[in-house]
């Protein structure tokens, strides 16, 4: 199977004008998006606290996170972001795109969209 790749946007949400753009590997065992500490950094956003992840060979490590906003094939959504290591791939993880309703389609690797963002039933409306 190929790597899936879509270009996002991160925005800082306290001032809406920084910005930076990248090409992220989409990676749906990956719940929060990631990326470079210098690229967060340049548009002003710092750490709101740390995270524990596990990682894929089943250790742990604590990261640093903040929130922002995080854009991509014209919907947008407010996330957790990882600050990774300044040579990381960009990722976006599985949140952001269950969260605008976009899946990743197996057979072709390619994203699409969903008829309508997933809610469980609201009870007796």
């Amino acid at each position: 199977m190929g790597a899936t790749h879509v270009t996002v946007t991160i925005r800082n949400p306290a001032e809406p004008d920084r910005t930076w753009e990248g090409l992220f590997l989409v990676d749906t065992g990956a719940t929060d998006c990631l990326v470079p500490r210098p690229h967060l950094e340049s548009i002003g956003l710092e750490p709101k606290g740390q995270r524990s992840y596990e990682l894929a060979d089943g250790s742990e490590i604590k990261l640093d996170i903040t929130v922002g906003q995080v854009e991509f094939m014209g919907e947008f959504v407010g996330g957790t972001i990882i600050f990774g290591e300044a040579d990381a791939e960009p990722l976006l993880g599985v949140t952001a795109l269950e969260s605008v309703g976009i899946e990743v389609d197996p057979l072709n690797q390619r994203l699409k969209r969903l008829p309508a963002v997933r809610l469980k039933s609201l009870g007796n409306r």
